[in-house]
Formats: C-alpha cells, sequence, structure tokens
C-alpha cells in the first residue's frame, strides 16, 4: 500500500527536538522515544511528521525566517479545521495548539495523521492511476469543492472568518500590493496583468467558505482507490467569500496539454495525466454540481495565475534573500515569468 511518507528534516528547518519532547510529554502526555521527518511538499509552511512510541501526528509552523504573519496565522487555521471537523468530514482532526514561539521558535499546531497517497509533480512509485481513475478523481475533486462551497460556516462558527463584501476587489488589490513587496526583477505582463484585473472586477458569485489553495497535493487519497479524497490538507489562507475565487485557483494549477511547453514545465501536479479533464470540463462540472452560475471565468482564472504567481515571487524572495536554502526555490523567479504570461494571454478570452 503506497502511501504518503516524509523523509529527513531539510537543513535549516529542523525543530528542538528536546523542547518539542517535553511539550508534548507536558501537554499530551506523550513519552516514549520521539522522531521528528519532514514532508517533502509544501512551498510555504512547514510540515513535518512526529512519532512518539505508536502514535503519528502531523505538525505545521511558519516558514523560517518569513515576516508574512497574515500567510502564516497558524492559530487561524488551526481555529478553521477545529470548526469544520464537525460539518465537513474531509478535515484531519486537530489535537493541540501551542501559543509558546519559545518552543520551536514560532506557533505551531498538531494534528492527527490522515495516511494516504499525495500526488505531486510525479505519480508516487506502487501507485496505479489508470485513465478511468484519474477521471473519477477528477470529478471527486470537483465534487469535494462543491461540497465545501456548501458549508453552512456560520452555523459552523466562522461568521467571523472573513469580510465577503467587496472580497474579489480586496483580493486584486492585496495581491498586487504583495507582489510589490516581494518584487525582485521586473516582469511587464504582472504588471499588465494586476492592471486589467483590477478594472474587470465582476459582480459577486455569491459567498462561501473558501480554501483558497484547492490543487491536488493538498488532497490526501485513499492507498486503496486513488480516486476517493480521505482529507484536504492546508487549510492556511481559508476565508469567506466569492467562491469562483476559490474555482478560479485550482484552474491556475491545472496545466492542460493543449498548453505551452513552458507552461507545463513549472505544473505544480499531474493534471495531464491520461484520463484527467480539461479547465473547461472542470468549469462545467463545477457549474452542474454546485447549481452556480459560472461568469467571468477569464478574470477568476487569470486572477488565479497571478496569485498563484505572486505567492511563488514571495517564496523566490526569501531564498534570494537567503531566508531559506531550499533548493528548490532556486528556480522560482522564471517560474513568475510564466505564469504571468500565461495570464496575459488570456485576459479578456472567454475560452479556458
Amino acid at each position: 500500500m503506497a502511501v504518503d511518507d516524509p523523509g529527513p528534516v531539510r537543513a535549516g528547518e529542523e525543530l528542538d527536538e528536546p523542547r518539542l519532547a517535553e511539550y508534548l510529554r507536558l501537554s499530551l502526555r506523550l513519552e516514549g522515544p520521539l522522531r521528528v521527518r519532514q514532508f517533502p511538499g509544501g512551498h510555504s509552511n512547514l510540515t513535518y511528521l512526529v512519532t512518539v512510541g505508536a502514535r503519528e501526528l502531523v505538525l505545521r509552523r511558519p516558514p523560517f525566517g518569513s515576516k508574512v504573519k497574515a500567510a502564516h496565522d497558524m492559530l487561524r487555521e488551526f481555529r478553521v479545521m477545529a470548526a469544520l471537523g464537525p460539518v465537513f468530514r474531509k478535515v484531519p482532526p486537530v489535537v493541540a495548539f501551542c501559543d509558546d514561539a519559545s518552543i520551536l521558535g514560532a506557533r505551531f499546531y498538531l494534528m492527527e495523521r490522515v495516511r494516504g497517497v499525495i500526488l505531486r509533480s510525479r505519480v508516487p512509485e506502487g501507485v496505479s492511476l489508470p485513465p478511468e481513475t484519474v477521471s473519477r478523481l477528477c470529478a471527486a475533486l470537483v465534487d469535494t469543492l462543491v461540497e465545501l462551497h456548501g458549508v453552512d460556516y456560520e452555523a459552523a462558527g466562522l461568521a467571523d472568518l472573513g469580510r465577503p463584501e467587496g472580497y474579489a476587489l480586496r483580493q486584486v488589490t492585496g495581491w498586487t500590493r504583495r507582489y510589490e513587496d516581494a518584487r525582485t526583477d521586473d516582469v511587464a505582463d504582472m504588471d499588465h496583468v494586476a492592471r486589467w484585473l483590477a478594472g474587470h472586477v465582476p459582480p459577486s458569485g455569491g459567498t462561501s467558505l473558501l480554501h483558497n489553495d484547492y490543487k491536488h497535493d493538498n488532497l490526501v487519497l485513499d492507498p486503496h482507490d486513488p480516486s476517493g479524497i480521505r482529507a484536504v490538507l492546508d487549510w492556511e489562507m481559508s476565508t469567506t467569500g466569492d467562491p469562483l475565487m476559490d474555482l478560479g485557483t485550482t484552474l491556475a494549477y491545472w496545466v492542460e496539454e493543449g498548453d505551452s511547453d513552458e507552461l507545463k514545465a513549472v505544473a505544480f501536479g499531474p493534471t495531464r495525466l491520461p484520463g484527467s479533464t480539461t479547465r473547461q470540463q472542470l468549469v462545467d462540472r463545477y457549474a452542474e454540481r454546485s447549481g452556480r452560475s459560472v461568469h467571468d471565468v477569464d478574470f477568476y482564472y487569470c486572477f488565479g495565475l497571478f496569485k498563484v504567481a505572486v505567492i511563488v515571487q514571495q517564496i523566490y524572495r526569501r531564498f534570494r534573500q537567503g531566508l531559506t536554502r531550499d533548493p528548490r526555490f532556486a528556480g522560482l523567479g522564471r517560474a513568475v515569468g510564466v505564469l504571468a504570461r500565461q495570464a496575459a494571454l488570456h485576459l479578456g478570452r472567454p475560452e479556458l
């Protein structure tokens, strides 16, 4: 049975294991040999597998050296997951939140490990994904997003999570500002796309709970049937707002066979496997399953690309500043330009 297993902790991202062991002993009454390993994925918050005896917990903390506090609010992420647990069955159970930054250098939280398969840029060894399985997985991916958008977030105690009114315009303004703050090189397409988005904000598509980073490698799949979704991970950017903004982010991560070679080279997941749906088919299924009118798809798709490009730029800036030594980040500057070019090509175009 293939499951997503962690590897050694990356250099510069080690945890203070004696302090962690003491916290686990005092706070959770967990005693025994401690082992810490790190999951390979993720470009933002750091994720570790913490094993104490037979108990497996997943620890989440902000990246070392990051000053973007809003993007790494551990308490917010923990609170969302705790509230959603009773009403959205695909949220891993949370265990504890640690407010004492002196233990690991930052606040962190712990959740139960959900064992399963995670699809990143390559299909893990031992995982079989024939076209019919991939097709069912694509359908499940859309249906789970529709399920999330149907959650009564007010009844779950998350009415104050965000400010839905004017959400799309604030997102355009906010992500443009973040790009300026993280800029390292001049990318003309980024500036062009930012101006176009600011002038083409559509009427709201309604209000729902948003994940805001919904893609393949944030899904834990059933190892016995990889078309089944066991859990949705990484709730750090969740909020309330226009659900079509969430759909747009998913579309931005969805590279398909007809795309340029340069876009395929920076793909974030295996969205071109035989049996995969196209971006347009994702939109069509979302509209059918949710009953929502999906309008202004060019805006939502291009905003998603712009947002992902800004996130990549923020990470690349940390690498350029020497705040992270992760070798995966060295080529991210080029990826910003590729994503911006894809957005610039689709401005005002109804086809995906």
